[in-house]
């Protein structure tokens, strides 16, 4: 299977458990493997065979700004489901982190895998 990856992808959204985390929205930082449907492009060399990693990034910029999450698992399932669903990803490996949050902590984060990866 063909994979695009991206990684250190930057993006806001309301996350946290406390209420002082949801004050306002936080940065989160994404690492993303999307398995694609096919190898075509690889043939074509034409986008339309693949998945428009610009269009990802700025679905997930989009649609993260407007929800809210009280974990990173959640936060992680909701990227998962919208790149299987909305992107006709067959798998995907979903990394966020949350930078900063903890005193003497850099990060922290959860990884996810969803989808059959062939």
């Amino acid at each position: 299977m063909d994979t695009i990856y991206l990684q250190g992808v930057r993006a806001k959204t309301l996350i946290g458990w406390y209420d002082w985390e949801r004050v306002a929205p936080q940065d989160v930082e994404l690492d993303l493997d999307i398995g694609l449907p096919s190898a075509r492009a690889s043939v074509s060399d034409d986008l339309i065979d693949t998945i428009d990693y610009d269009l990802v990034v700025k679905t997930l910029r989009s649609e993260l700004e407007n929800q809210h999450f009280l974990l990173l698992e959640a936060l992680a399932e909701f990227i998962a489901q919208l790149l299987l669903d909305r992107f006709s990803a067959p798998w995907v490996r979903i990394s966020v982190t949350k930078p900063g949050i903890l005193q003497d902590v850099a990060r922290v984060g959860v990884t996810i895998e969803r989808g059959q990866r062939n």
